[in-house]
């Protein structure tokens, strides 16, 4: 039984690796601008992903497709934070543009929050992880995605009653 199970995880793995490497590496180089620093963060995701394979549902799933897409993105970004001359990246600008569930007054609402808002609310209420499992997807403390999270609702806030 361990043998087939090991064998199920190999193959769930490899279809997530043909699925989504090309995602991944179009992710990883929109935040650090260089084909070998992106694949070294692709490689990364990956490690990552294999680690919590048990948590993904399955490979084509918009849920799996968003888990990937946001280690990429904290991977590649922990790698921007490594080098020596960092710069301090504005948090709230980075993030993935993902569809807002719907078309009404709150999809337009959504469209309009920071990117980085939108990812945390879109993980959370449309994905629906908790904020446990994206803190350890966003490689961030858990009470930095409550903050997100509390951020995000606020200026959806305020957005919505501008109208």
């Amino acid at each position: 039984m361990h043998t087939d199970e090991g064998e199920a995880d190999r193959a769930k793995f490899e279809q997530l690796y043909l699925r989504y490497r090309g995602m991944m590496l179009y992710v990883a180089m929109g935040v650090l601008h260089d084909g070998p620093d992106a694949e070294d963060a692709v490689h990364q995701a990956f490690l990552s992903v294999l680690e919590n394979l048990e948590k993904l549902p399955e490979v084509e799933s918009p849920k799996t497709q968003a888990y990937v897409v946001t280690v990429t993105e904290r991977k590649a970004i922990d790698m921007l934070r490594e080098e020596k001359n960092y710069v301090e990246i504005e948090v709230e600008a980075l993030g993935r543009e993902f569809q807002a569930p719907g078309a009404s007054g709150l999809e337009d609402a959504m469209e309009r929050l920071p990117a980085r808002y939108r990812e945390v609310m879109l993980l959370r209420y449309q994905q629906g992880y908790d904020t446990k499992e994206m803190a350890q997807m966003m490689g961030i403390k858990r009470e930095s995605v409550e903050k997100l999270l509390w951020r995000a609702k606020s200026r959806l806030k305020q957005i919505m009653e501008e109208g």
